[in-house]
């Protein structure tokens, strides 16, 4: 009987795990597409969330039939929602730069860099969860670090952007801008409640 409950909770380790691992290879897949915006990246993104979501489809229809988790049902919940959402506004920042024909910054490519490092750092956690809860919360908190710096490059992007408003033209592109910015920013602050839950869960264990 003993085994059957461990090899349940080890479904949800492995498929949050497998979450954390395809978000972080989405964003791969972003920063390579703001250094080099072509539509085979694009498509590749769209595939790994499409493929994120499905592990995630499997891991909440796991979480209803399944009396005993290894952790609070809601921290589960809460967790792979907060991964899914950080892959799902990566997936929607290429989809508006193509709609609103905006290309890359450096500001974006810096955000796009420190957003794979976060996603790393939770994919990181969540592999050490298991058996090491102090070291992924070193990692939660490296994490929640990256995001702090993200806040720092996005306010500095939307201060240049005011800056360079002179005419309506300049107006309609700085707005078009803010709007991934702002998408980007969004993948962040998922990022950071990820974060949060893995503390808040590591703590509740110990």
């Amino acid at each position: 009987m003993f085994g059957i409950f461990k090899k349940r909770e080890e479904i949800f380790h492995n498929l949050i795990e497998q979450q954390a691992e395809r978000t972080y290879e989405g964003l791969q897949l972003l920063e390579k597409y703001l250094a080099n915006p072509n539509p085979d990246l694009a498509a590749q993104l769209t595939l790994k969330e499409k493929e994120a979501d499905e592990v995630r489809r499997i891991l909440i229809d796991e979480l209803n039939r399944t009396f005993v988790t290894p952790f609070d049902r809601e921290d589960i919940f809460a967790l792979s929602r907060s991964i899914d959402d950080v892959l799902d506004y990566a997936h929607t920042t290429v989809y508006e730069m193509a709609v609103l024909d905006v290309e890359p910054t450096p500001y974006m490519q810096r955000i796009a860099s420190l957003l794979k490092d976060a996603a790393y750092e939770i994919y990181l956690a969540m592999q050490r969860l298991r058996k090491h809860p102090s070291v992924a919360i070193d990692h939660a908190q490296r994490a929640k670090a990256l995001e702090n710096r993200v806040e720092a490059v996005y306010r500095e992007a939307i201060a240049d952007l005011f800056n360079s408003a002179d005419d309506i033209e300049h107006i309609v592109e700085m707005l078009k801008k803010r709007e991934v910015y702002r998408h980007l920013s969004n993948a962040a602050d998922r990022g950071d409640e990820a974060a949060n839950v893995i503390s808040d869960i590591v703590v509740k264990k110990t």
